[in-house]
């Protein structure tokens, strides 16, 4: 498989673990009965079976009787659902929740889910028993790869923060104390000159603090730093070796920005798309401008859910656009009156409404076996019909027009289809 296969693969088995990890956070248990264990691939599993079965043996002893139980169900189901193993859990290890969750009026229901083989491995085994699912370690696991440093600045202001695989992330801050270049009355040139200079280069220090502070305990993981600004001031302050050795080394190359407050950190990433040719937000940005000149050259871009979804059933779309904070479920309404299948578009947590036909007026109901997740009822067509996916991030400006504007749903077509 080619490396932007892969990274297909990766995007969209980060999609499925974020979609299942939204759902746990959403569970509450009442009292302390939710339980997470996280397996690294090294445990065996005899010994998660035996640590399972210490903990309900302890369980005994929880005085309220609704927790007691609830808990032992639990680890009674995380003990079935081990049997299916063998010596040891799959590569990168293993994450099962379990636990009786509310579902309202007083009501609970057993929720038993295994997550195998995560983005990155489990790191070390952990059992945990809250209110709860503990999911902020497996989070933290799909945290997109490729981490960078920016920095941009002028003589007036200055901000740091990452570039995190697809996501910008501005994180520190600074105004200059720098005087304009008119002197105030009463100064000699030269004396004025000076304390200008000595400005300039306590802001330029300060500037390098923040940075090191944020990227020194990073230095191995950096695949390198940006800096932008305006001509002279990035030549001033590379050249004036203000940052860490390190963190100088890591250095990519400086560009010019238009801006330097946080809408600055953007341009820089713009500006440095040949020194970042690896990185995903850049691979992003030419999927989307590959799609806004198909879209006005008028030939081969479609949008909007029902519009591309058409199109990849006809088996015309080359490369499907999903955003990734699209959050949608897709309805079918089969009408018994005349035979028309109609679909709409909802919030993931809206109830399902009545709709009425497209086509004979009749209203029409629709139960949840009548509902999917959208992105998977695209990608199910999508692999049917050999359609490439790409997650697209919010994190730059075509990026967050295809979710606002085009429905979070897009695809740049094999040919012309008029549809």
């Amino acid at each position: 498989m080619s490396q932007e296969g892969e990274q297909d693969q990766s995007d969209r088995k980060k999609y499925e673990f974020r979609k299942v990890i939204e759902d746990l956070k959403n569970f509450e248990g009442s009292g302390t009965q939710l339980v997470t264990i996280y397996i690294p691939e090294d445990r065996q599993i005899s010994d998660v079976v035996a640590h399972v079965t210490q903990e309900h043996s302890e369980a005994a002893n929880i005085k309220s009787k609704a927790t007691r139980t609830n808990v032992q169900d639990a680890l009674t189901s995380i003990k079935d659902r081990l049997r299916y193993y063998d010596t040891y859990p799959p590569d990168n290890g293993m994450v099962i929740f379990s636990g009786a969750v509310d579902s309202g009026g007083g009501q609970t229901d057993m929720v038993t889910k295994v997550l195998e083989a995560p983005p990155q491995p489990v790191e070390s085994f952990r059992y945990h028993c809250d209110s709860n699912f503990l999911t902020g370690p497996l989070e933290d696991m799909l945290t997109d790869k490729g981490l960078y440093g920016l920095v941009v600045l002028d003589r007036r202001e200055a901000n740091v923060g990452w570039l995190k695989g697809k996501r910008i992330e501005p994180v520190k801050s600074a105004s200059s104390l720098v005087p304009g270049k008119q002197r105030k009355g009463g100064q000699s040139a030269q004396r004025f000159a000076r304390l200008r200079l000595e400005a300039i280069d306590n802001f330029y220090q300060e500037v390098a603090g923040m940075a090191n502070d944020l990227f020194v305990p990073k230095r191995h993981d950096l695949e390198g730093v940006l800096v932008g600004g305006p001509s002279p001031t990035k030549d001033e302050f590379l050249d004036g070796d203000y940052l860490h050795h390190e963190i100088q080394d890591k250095v990519l190359g400086k560009f010019d920005v238009a801006y330097t407050d946080e809408s600055g950190l953007r341009n820089l990433v713009d500006n440095a798309q040949d020194a970042l040719a690896d990185a995903e937000v850049v691979k992003d940005k030419r999927q989307m401008e590959e799609f806004f000149k198909q879209l006005h050259a008028g030939e081969r871009a479609t949008y909007g859910f029902d519009q591309t979804r058409t199109n990849l059933v006809m088996g015309s779309v080359d490369r499907l656009l999903i955003s990734e904070d699209l959050r949608k479920d897709v309805v079918t309404y089969d009408c018994a009156e005349c035979g028309n299948t109609d679909r709409e578009l909802l919030d993931r947590r809206k109830a399902t409404p009545e709709h009425t036909c497209s086509e004979c007026g009749a209203t029409v109901s629709a139960g949840e076996d009548d509902r999917d997740d959208a992105i998977d009822h695209l990608m199910e067509i999508a692999d049917q019909r050999g359609t490439e996916t790409k997650f697209i991030s919010t994190d730059f400006e075509k990026g967050e027009q295809l979710y606002n504007a085009f429905g979070g749903v897009a695809g740049i077509l094999r040919y012309s289809t008029g549809v």
